[in-house]
């Protein structure tokens, strides 16, 4: 019994001591930047277990603080510990403490160097947006790193208003800005324009950009006159990693694996055996091609498992000289194995039902090697006298995808029995590499002539590239019968070269000039730009035939490979002349002034861009065309407007106006005629320029540093826009091409809503846009004339734009624990439909159906920089689906055809896997 009582005493005792620290500390720790201190650690001096880390807030909490006087100690990399005395006087206190903390300083030959802020910061990038006159959304370095993307294509996504087009193994490839499609938006790289590597068009393949590169990724949705006006969508502009306040050096290396192979083989060839010239660029014009130049090795294929992705990537940065010189090289590398199970239908309108009827399947199997390679470098330096400082920026990026493409065709046109299924039937095999480079250096200076006078320039050389050397298809005939697909007869197998190269010259230089009047701030600029554009395009395809005598080669029987057929080169000379290759030159002059107006409440910006265009092209080998030599000269006049009003503290309110423009590509306007494995295809010559006025009203409020919320509406009126249409050749009766066209006027408008919140530990990302467009353009119909026969007329349609989505959602819901070191992100994704291909006949527009993409990472850090991550992507596993709107009963015995609209196209590509650790060294 009294020891029982012993005991009952002990737990009282125990029970009123825990009583005595139920005091409570709690508070938010911001830097000198007012940003939320994420990371930074709180602790009682004396007491070592009583500690915490500041959350996504910047908010922290003491729990089980004892009875007495203490000293609160908050510890921040970059920063100046901060210390503070505190007094608990009850066990129910609760006491709250905010702290500001500051940077470490030095003073060094008469200039104060103060820690440098970290701009690739979310802080960073809610206070560019805040301080912006213009309408822009920015995704912070620290975003993309945890963010489960790890090319720009796929990051730029994220941002409100913004949808991609994906390549064919379903990543990004092209941003679509506000329903305006990627022909309407360009690219940047620290501000400057980039040529594209593209071999028809100017905009640039995003999917080129290792995103790890980047300090922050910029989508300007309206513009000044000191940005280039050929943006009537907007501009998406990589800024890429800058030297770092001290010395740093950060590593990573990774793996993963795309669940496609798992339920099937990855299929590959020998690409070393890729002849990079053609017959006829080795031997020159008068070279009569035979087989020995054209490779067996391109159609050796073999099946098996892929290895394992490989990711990696190095930074290395430091400054120098008192820290006058900053020097950053940085380096990403991924080699990825990704691929595609695709169903495609091709269709015909064959009689007045305006629903296409199913003339044949495919089923095709990619198999595609991505190998992408960046790297970066950058120096600056600020003399002794701060006000010059000089900057050099060097660029390259290749990309090379290689692929192979297995498609089996069934014929419903001829020879289909509904019954039994048996049809006739065609194989083919695709091996193509497709390598695309691009190169910029970039020098600039920026110099305060006078203390209210700054001059600042750029020289640019940027050089793209795209090859495509020896693009091989083999095909076959065959049949399926009694249910089984049989390989017969060989058809024959092409030979095909492409390449092209876009060469920039460019210098850019401006003069602002600032001074006050009375109580309102006035600057002034006037620039002016000039660039030189040198394009060139090659072409040539070979085709082989079989030889005679053995022209009904039987797989199986004559040839058990695809190496053993003996073959016959039909145009021993190739293909080469004609239009397809082409020397081309755009020349742009520019100038513009603008003034900067600061008053009470108010920013007003003002001012009016010139732009002067001379393109130009000439085919060398015009082989009878009747626009051998093309020629456009034009200039614009581009006025633009913003006004910028603080409503209150951290709420502001933005107007914005601006005119734009859109030059048709080089491709677009040469009177190319090529044809396609779809339709034919052909340029335009009297392609115009488009030409669009744009509004945009948005509020915006910023409650602290890293929170944000913004609602806003837009409007754009295009004169003369750009669009892809299949239209009827008149010499052909019913063929149609595909080719690029002026369409009247069209009218887009919407609005947006996004907004980021961070609690202590989580935080979330939501944004929606509605978009919608209108366009009116010529199309065919079928219907029966008095006599009863079918007639081909035109009528007008009106449509939405092609690309535009009525609906763009995304939402990321975070999580993070500082104390543990996890970092964890839940992300989605959601496309409305939209257009996919404008149809040749009314109401049969090849439409992209809405899908949701979810996606996932997570990091964890451990001691001595090391973090170990992983990413998830298309964890829903969610198709690309194309069909046209309603049903045709002639459809209705055929596979797949079994809802209410009728399916084109249907694309899986599985979900994909990385996991990975990364190391950082920065120094204190």
């Amino acid at each position: 019994m009294r020891m029982q009582g012993l005991k009952g005493l002990m737990l009282l005792y125990l029970f009123l001591s825990f009583k005595g620290y139920a005091a409570t500390i709690k508070g938010r720790i911001v830097d000198v930047n007012e940003e939320a201190a994420v990371g930074a650690i709180i602790t009682l001096e004396e007491f070592t277990g009583i500690h915490d880390v500041a959350g996504l807030d910047g908010t922290f909490r003491l729990t089980n603080v004892p009875l007495g006087t203490h000293v609160v100690k908050i510890t921040y990399v970059g920063m100046k510990s901060f210390k503070q005395t505190i007094s608990v006087s009850n066990d129910s206190q609760t006491i709250t403490l905010n702290a500001k903390l500051e940077y470490n300083t030095a003073t060094i030959e008469d200039v104060t160097i103060v820690g440098i802020k970290d701009e690739s910061s979310d802080y960073t990038a809610r206070k560019l947006e805040r301080s912006s006159d213009k309408i822009i959304n920015i995704i912070s370095g620290k975003t993309i790193q945890l963010s489960p993307d790890i090319t720009v294509a796929n990051v730029v996504q994220r941002v409100s208003g913004v949808s991609i087009e994906r390549n064919n193994n379903g990543d990004g490839q092209y941003a679509i800005i506000r329903g305006m499609d990627k022909r309407y938006n360009y690219t940047l790289v620290n501000g400057v324009k980039i040529p594209s590597p593209d071999n028809k068009y100017r905009y640039v393949p995003l999917d080129i950009f290792p995103a790890e590169l980047l300090e922050r990724l910029e989508v300007y949705k309206s513009l000044t006159p000191n940005m280039e006006g050929d943006a009537i969508g907007g501009a998406v502009n990589m800024v890429m990693r800058d030297a770092p306040g001290k010395f740093y050096v950060s590593a990573n290396i990774a793996t993963g694996y795309s669940e496609m192979f798992f339920d099937r083989a990855f299929e590959s060839y020998d690409q070393s055996f890729i002849n990079t010239l053609s017959p006829y660029e080795q031997h020159g014009k008068t070279y009569r091609a035979t087989v020995n130049d054209f490779p067996t090795e391109l159609v050796d294929y073999k099946s098996s498992a892929p290895p394992p992705n490989i990711i990696g990537g190095l930074a290395i940065g430091n400054r120098f000289f008192n820290k006058r010189l900053g020097v950053i090289v940085a380096g990403s590398y991924q080699n990825t194995y990704r691929g595609s199970n695709s169903l495609f239908f091709e269709s015909d309108n064959v009689d007045t039902n305006k629903v296409v009827v199913i003339k044949e399947m495919n089923t095709r199997y990619y198999s595609e090697q991505q190998r992408r390679l960046g790297v970066h470098a950058k120096i600056d330096y600020r003399f002794k006298s701060p006000r010059h400082h000089l900057q050099w920026y060097n660029a390259a990026m290749d990309l090379q995808n290689i692929q192979v493409r297995n498609t089996t065709n069934v014929n419903y046109s001829a020879g289909y029995d509904k019954t039994t299924g048996d049809a006739s039937m065609a194989f083919d095999m695709r091996s193509r590499m497709i390598r695309q480079k691009i190169y910029n250096s970039t020098l600039q200076g920026e110099h305060h002539l006078f203390s209210n006078l700054t001059a600042r320039w750029s020289a640019v050389y940027s050089l793209a590239t795209s090859q495509t050397p020896d693009n091989t298809k083999l095909s076959f005939y065959g049949k399926r019968e009694d249910g089984i697909d049989s390989m017969l007869f060989v058809d024959q197998m092409s030979r095909r070269w492409e390449h092209n190269s876009d060469q920039d010259l460019s210098g850019y230089a401006s003069l602002t000039y600032q001074h006050q009047a009375g109580k309102s701030k006035l600057e002034w600029e006037v620039g002016s730009m000039y660039r030189q554009k040198t394009r060139k395009n090659f072409y040539n395809n070979y085709t082989l035939k079989t030889n005679v005598a053995h022209q009904h080669d039987v797989w199986q029987k004559d040839f058990t490979s695809f190496t053993q057929i003996q073959w016959m080169v039909q145009n021993p000379q190739g293909s080469v002349g004609q239009a397809l290759t082409y020397n081309a030159s755009e020349n742009i002059t520019a100038g513009y002034a603008m003034m900067k107006w600061n008053v009470w409440r108010f920013i007003f910006v003002a001012g009016a861009r010139l732009e002067h265009t001379n393109q130009g092209y000439e085919l060398l080998y015009p082989a009878g065309e009747q626009y051998p030599i093309g020629e456009q000269i034009y200039t614009d006049i581009l006025p633009s407007a913003q006004l910028k009003y603080q409503i209150m503290n951290n709420h502001y309110l933005k107007a914005t106006y601006y005119k734009a423009i859109n030059r048709p590509g080089f491709f677009e306007v040469v009177p190319y005629r090529v044809t396609n494995e779809e339709y034919a295809e052909r340029g335009n010559p009297n392609l115009k320029r488009a030409i669009a006025d744009n509004i945009d009203l948005r509020y915006e409020c910023f409650p602290n540093p890293n929170d944000q919320l913004m609602l806003g509406v837009f409007y754009k009126k295009i004169k003369d826009p750009i669009e892809y249409t299949l239209q009827p050749d008149a010499l052909r009766g019913q063929n149609v091409y595909y080719t690029p066209g002026n369409f009247g006027t069209a009218v887009n408008y919407g609005a947006e809503f996004d907004m980021i919140k961070y609690f202590k530990n989580f935080g979330y990302k939501v944004n929606y846009t509605y978009t919608n467009s209108t366009i009116t353009t010529t199309k065919s119909k079928r219907i029966r004339n008095d006599q009863g026969n079918l007639e081909l007329v035109s009528i007008e349609q009106t449509r939405p734009l092609y690309g535009q989505s009525n609906h763009i959602a995304n939402a990321a819901f975070l999580y993070k624990n500082m104390k543990r070191g996890i970092d964890a992100q839940l992300a989605f994704n959601y496309t409305g439909e939209r257009i996919n291909t404008v149809a040749q006949f009314v109401e049969s527009d090849l439409w992209q159906k809405a899908f949701i993409q979810m996606d996932a990472s997570a990091e964890k850090t451990l001691k001595g920089g090391v973090t170990i991550f992983a990413k998830v992507n298309n964890i829903l596993n969610t198709p690309l689906e194309v069909y046209v709107k309603g049903k045709n009963p002639q459809n209705n015995y055929k596979p797949e055809q079994e809802g209410d609209n009728t399916l084109i196209r249907r694309d899986y590509y599985q979900r994909s896997y990385i996991i990975g650790v990364r190391w950082k060294l920065q120094t204190t």
